[in-house]
């Protein structure tokens, strides 16, 4: 209740915003929707929180840098941050901003190591995580072998869940030694999805960078853990006949990295593709600069945010099921026996899936 009041006043305050007279400068320009959609799901070197008629309520981030020869430069990011104004990018110590790309102002090499907003996002929902979990770990100490209470009780039914029908479902017996990883990746993206709804929020799951990150662990954790089955399936495809052979093998191979490639993919266009879809109902109040599309605004952005409660849930999960059904893919013992039967009685796909 209380985030849909929130919701409801913050499309109520953008709605009385937009009927407010404009400065001669943006009526000149006008509203570029396409422009403040892309600001606010993409990364920044500051935290823009509210802007108002007496001014903006904005956290400028640190810069880091390092130059061959110069050094490192540590300063905030408002000594070159424009913040929402256009115009020639500030400088300073030899630094720039050019579409937040820092960028030295001779074209020399840098290496940039700043605290953006979604590093920023991330340490944030880190240190919220280890909180949340050293109370749950807490709990299970206190009350070994008795009900679970407090907080320990709403995430227990959901570790449950993970390890009963995603893990042992999809790995194996060998699914214990993964149970971390697993919930981890959950528990990472579900957050963060929540979080990027809240206002103000970072876009951390809508970054392709983080979740090519997850996607590459992914992809890292299912080839060391692969057995020679794995392998063989790969490069001698059960059933296949000879001459077929080279072509399974890159259809194979290619495999291997198409799906930590659709992982990634997924991940990033639903939670972006949300974002965009709310962002673009509130841009028409201040499209059209009237009350009479508030109320449309209001029900469809109420409709697509309550929506996106559940994506973010929808998406955790996923992510987490084809996870464990790659790794329990790599980790598979096959018998030989078996498969030489599938062999014989021409069933040879059966045994090999």
């Amino acid at each position: 209740m209380k985030r849909l009041l929130s919701i409801l006043l913050c499309f109520v305050s953008l709605s009385v915003f937009a009927n407010e007279p404009a400065a001669e400068g943006a009526k000149a320009e006008g509203f570029n929707p396409g422009e403040m959609i892309l600001h606010h799901i993409g990364d920044s070197h500051e935290w823009h929180w509210l802007a108002t008629d007496t001014g903006n309520f904005t956290t400028y981030l640190p810069i880091i840098a390092y130059r061959p020869g110069k050094g490192v430069s540590v300063f905030s990011s408002e000594k070159i941050s424009n913040g929402e104004s256009e115009g020639p990018a500030k400088e300073y110590d030899g630094l720039k901003l050019e579409h937040e790309k820092l960028m030295s102002t001779d074209g020399s090499k840098l290496y940039d190591f700043s605290i953006t907003k979604n590093v920023a996002g991330l340490i944030g929902s880190a240190i919220l995580m280890l909180v949340v979990f050293t109370a749950v770990a807490s709990g299970y100490r206190k009350n070994h072998g008795r009900a679970p209470k407090g907080i320990q009780s709403f995430f227990e039914p959901i570790i449950v869940f993970i390890r009963d029908e995603v893990a042992k479902k999809n790995i194996g017996p060998k699914y214990e030694r993964y149970m971390p990883y697993l919930l981890t990746v959950f528990f990472f993206i579900w957050f963060n999805n929540l979080l990027g709804l809240t206002p103000g929020a970072a876009n951390l799951s809508g970054n392709i960078a983080v979740t090519m990150v997850l996607a590459l662990m992914t992809l890292v954790i299912t080839l060391a853990s692969s057995n020679k089955y794995y392998w063989a399936h790969i490069f001698a495809t059960p059933g296949v006949p000879k001459p077929l052979l080279p072509i399974m093998i890159i259809v194979e191979v290619i495999g291997i990295f198409t799906k930590p490639f659709s992982l990634m993919i997924r991940l990033f266009a639903n939670i972006t593709a949300g974002h965009i879809v709310v962002l673009s109902f509130i841009s028409l109040v201040f499209i059209f600069k009237s009350w009479a599309v508030a109320p449309v605004t209001l029900a469809f952005g109420l409709f697509i945010n309550v929506l996106e409660l559940l994506v973010a849930l929808l998406q955790a999960f996923i992510f987490t099921l084809l996870t464990s059904m790659y790794i329990g893919g790599a980790v598979e013992d096959h018998h030989d026996a078996d498969m030489q039967m599938g062999y014989d009685d021409g069933s040879a796909s059966t045994h090999a899936h």
